[in-house]
């Protein structure tokens, strides 16, 4: 992995102006979604509302949208495929809720805790039948094996890190693999179709590829560090989700690396029981361990992989835009 310092990016083009630049794209996205997300079954139309409401960034859908263009695409299949990624990725969210059992996302109730687990399961499994409905439209083999794969893929991480749960001795490569599999390959594959669609040379759809990855690690190890630093109202999760569902994430296992044995002892029974009892205790903990900053150094070493990685794209402002989001993934506060 590259340990290139993460590039000064143009101030003017923050989130918000790489919003502005795929904002045309997106408009035609969500119009889509709506109408795709639409069924004569009425508990899936309420489902669905409650998480359009929700909003959310729509990070992956954009980051399909933006490297289709750096790839110089013209057409509107990005749009279509756009969907489909965010599909996959809101059916992942539903189930994780479920799995989690968890009663906030975005500051707002969760599904599951409105209208009960069953319910969530299966509106996510028609949102992932729906996904796949849309990929057939698009009547491209290269397509639906990446998404295939993709979503395999990404059922496997659930798996894996159901595993993980309460177990205080997770590595750090067990983590990176959970994160590999349930998050990042999804913003793998945003980024390679976006290549593949504008017909580039495999070096630099690979490339594409390569850069997706490590934002997609970039983005989760900081969404995991913010667990940690942020509140509730920023987040729109409770904090110490995480913890409270026994998941060792980056800053524990950090943590326990350098730990006192006390110290240590305590935060492996938190690992392992999901309590919650002395929360403070255990972050000034692992704020003394230097964790925290371990954690966001890492994060930023994948996010300038993913810049490196963008070199091999032609200079336009769609790359400009891949290139500030991949600062931005580290240094969101929500």
């Amino acid at each position: 992995m590259s340990t290139s310092v993460l590039q000064t990016i143009d101030p003017a083009l923050d989130y918000s102006g790489v919003r502005a630049l795929a904002e045309g794209d997106m408009q035609r996205i969500d119009a889509l979604i709506r109408q795709r997300l639409a069924s004569d079954v009425v508990l899936i139309n309420q489902i669905a509302d409650h998480i359009i409401a929700g909003g959310g960034k729509r990070l992956r859908p954009m980051l399909h949208a933006l490297a289709a263009r750096a790839a110089g695409y013209a057409g509107d299949k990005n749009i279509k495929l756009a969907a489909v990624i965010e599909f996959i990725h809101t059916s992942t969210l539903l189930h994780d809720d479920v799995v989690d059992e968890s009663d906030l996302r975005r500051g707002r109730k969760t599904a599951n805790a409105l209208w009960g687990n069953a319910a969530s399961v299966l509106v996510g499994d028609f949102l992932y039948s729906r996904s796949f409905q849309l990929m057939v439209e698009l009547d491209d083999m290269r397509i639906m094996r990446i998404l295939a794969d993709t979503t395999n893929t990404i059922a496997e991480g659930e798996v894996l890190q159901l595993l993980n749960i309460g177990n205080a001795d997770v590595s750090e490569a067990a983590y990176l693999a959970v994160i590999e599999r349930k998050t990042a390959v999804l913003f793998a594959a945003a980024t390679e179709l976006g290549g593949l669609l504008g017909g580039l040379p495999d070096a630099q759809v690979a490339a594409l590829r390569r850069y997706g990855m490590q934002l997609g690690y970039a983005f989760q190890i900081a969404d995991d560090l913010l667990d940690y630093v942020s509140d509730s109202r920023t987040l729109g999760k409770n904090i110490g989700d995480d913890l409270a569902e026994g998941k060792p994430t980056l800053p524990l296992i950090y943590a326990l690396e350098k730990a006192a044995p006390e110290q240590a002892q305590s935060l492996r029974h938190a690992v392992e029981h999901g309590e919650l009892a002395s929360l403070d205790r255990i972050i000034a903990t692992i704020r003394d361990s230097g964790a925290l900053e371990r954690t966001h150094q890492r994060a930023a070493s994948h996010a300038a992989a993913a810049q490196a990685a963008l070199s091999e794209i032609p200079d336009s402002p769609y790359r400009s835009a891949l290139m500030a989001l991949a600062s931005y993934a580290v240094d969101r506060t929500h």
